[in-house]
C-alpha cells in the first residue's frame, strides 16, 4: 500500500500544480465513477483494490486467493525457499504465511522438505500438480496485469514500473508486516470484580 501510495505522489509531483497542503483538496469524478480524493492514500487504496479484483477475476474458478497464487509463482521461480522467505516476499507475518504453507500443501500445491543443512527447517517446493496450476495461470494473469496498465501508453507503462520499483526500494523499511493496523488494546480488569 505505501509503495503504491509514493508511487502516485511522484506521478502527481510531474504534473504543473504542486501536491502540497497549501492548497485544497480536489475530488475527482468522472462519468460512472464514483468521486475520489485526490490524494496518495486515496488514490493508492483505489489502485490496489482494482489490482486485486481483477487477479481475483483470473483466480475465480480456481478456489485460490491471490496471496496463495502469488506463493505458487515465487515457488516457481524460487524453489527450496522457506517459510520465511515467502513471509518476506508477500511482506506478511510468518503466521500468514504458515497458514498460506499449510492450505497450499493439503491442496497437494506446495510439498515442505526437511532442510538439510538446518533440520528444523522446512524448504517449499510445487508438486507436479502446483506447477501446471501455476503455469495454467501464467498467460491470463500477465494478461491481466497487463489490462491494469492498458490506459497507458507503452513509455508510460515502463515509467510507471521503473517509479515503482524506485519507490519501493527508497522505502524498504516501512514493508513491514502489520504497518498501519491498529494495536488491540489489552481489557481493563473490571471495577466491580473484588
Amino acid at each position: 500500500m505505501i509503495v503504491i501510495i509514493m508511487i502516485i505522489c511522484t506521478i502527481m509531483a510531474r504534473r504543473s500544480v504542486p501536491l502540497d497542503t497549501d492548497r485544497p483538496i480536489q475530488v475527482l469524478t468522472w462519468k460512472g465513477g464514483v468521486p475520489i480524493r485526490r490524494v496518495p492514500v486515496a488514490l493508492a487504496r483505489r489502485f490496489a483494490q482494482l489490482c486485486t479484483g481483477v487477479v481475483a477475476e483470473v483466480l475465480s474458478g480456481e478456489d485460490l486467493a491471490p496471496l496463495e497464487y502469488a506463493v505458487l509463482v515465487y515457488l516457481g521461480h524460487e524453489p527450496d525457499i522457506d517459510q520465511i522467505g515467502v513471509a518476506a516476499r508477500l511482506a506478511i507475518d510468518r503466521n500468514s504465511a504458515s497458514v498460506l504453507v499449510e492450505k497450499l500443501e493439503r491442496r497437494k500445491l506446495i510439498e515442505r522438505r526437511v532442510d538439510s543443512a538446518d533440520r528444523r527447517a522446512r524448504r517449499l517446493r510445487l508438486t507436479r500438480r502446483g506447477h501446471a496450476l501455476q503455469e495454467r495461470l501464467r498467460a491470463p494473469m500477465r494478461a491481466a496485469q497487463r489490462r491494469i496498465l492498458e490506459p497507458l501508453d507503452p513509455a508510460e507503462r515502463e515509467l510507471f514500473l521503473d517509479q515503482l520499483v524506485k519507490i519501493i526500494k527508497a522505502n524498504e523499511a516501512y514493508a513491514k508486516p502489520g504497518v498501519g493496523r491498529r494495536r488491540r488494546q489489552l481489557s481493563q480488569p473490571s471495577k466491580t470484580a473484588k
